[in-house]
């Protein structure tokens, strides 16, 4: 993980429509960015709808909701209609962000090691420095968890 007070670091991925979004575009609001495993997987779906069920609360506090996977963009499309999300979701099919983030790491699952996302969330603040830094987070209580950080 990237230490807090850190710069974020920059990154242009495809959103959930294909069309690119620059972490930079955000500068001059604060940014929740959270890094998940898979879409419509059960604890991402919890993860997910957390943050849309708060979306309003984030907004208030001058906060943007922006989820990373390593899903395609296709895939993002379908999981926000599917469960009415109105954030942005970013694909990362090379892990480019996900390896700058050290959030793309070894994983073990039922003795087998492989590469997977940690699921992690930083708060990024309106000037690109890393307010917040949340490694290895549960789904359940997330948002409220980021919210009352910001």
């Amino acid at each position: 993980m990237l230490e807090e007070g850190s710069i974020a670091p920059d990154f242009t991925l495809d959103d959930d429509a294909g069309k690119p979004v620059s972490l930079s575009s955000f500068r001059g609001r604060k940014v929740v960015l959270y890094f998940y495993p898979k879409d419509d997987t059960s604890g991402c779906t919890k993860e997910a709808c957390g943050f849309r069920d708060a979306y309003g609360s984030f907004i208030e506090k001058g906060a943007v909701v922006v989820g990373v996977s390593p899903d395609e963009s296709g895939s993002h499309a379908r999981f926000k209609a599917k469960y009415g999300l109105p954030f942005v979701l970013l694909a990362d099919p090379e892990h480019r962000a996900l390896e700058a983030y050290g959030v793309w790491a070894e994983k073990s699952m039922y003795g087998r090691k492989y590469m997977g996302v940690v699921r992690s969330t930083y708060v990024i603040g309106e000037d690109g420095v890393i307010l917040k830094a949340f490694p290895k987070v549960s789904p359940e209580g997330h948002a409220a968890e980021i919210l009352a950080a910001l």
